[in-house]
């Protein structure tokens, strides 16, 4: 039987650097896109947000563009509760992990 070829994005992810550069690129653009939609949903604009979650409007444009990607979940939260969303921590799918919390 013979194999399959790879293709070249298949061949690209086998290599571990690039693929937790693409893991850590697909998390930032879900931020951004996450923040755009939700700022046009509720017509907010970057100033607005900013005020509102107590951040420098620099934050949240670097955000919305990608380009601001190292903030503390602290900021992360403030921005997130304005436009009405929360973070969850979650195992990943099939890591086994449970917690009980005494």
């Amino acid at each position: 039987m013979k194999k399959k070829a790879k293709s070249s994005y298949e061949e690209f992810i086998e290599n571990k650097k690039q693929k937790k550069l693409i893991d850590k690129e697909y998390r930032d653009l879900l931020i951004s896109e996450l923040l755009l939609a939700a700022m046009k949903e509720d017509h907010i604009s970057v100033r607005k947000l900013a005020v509102e979650a107590e951040v420098s409007p620099t934050v949240i444009q670097g955000l919305k563009s990608g380009k601001k990607t190292n903030i503390t979940i602290e900021t992360l939260s403030r921005i997130l509760d304005v436009i009405g969303y929360q973070i969850i921590l979650v195992p990943k799918s099939g890591s086994g992990k449970y917690l009980s919390m005494a």
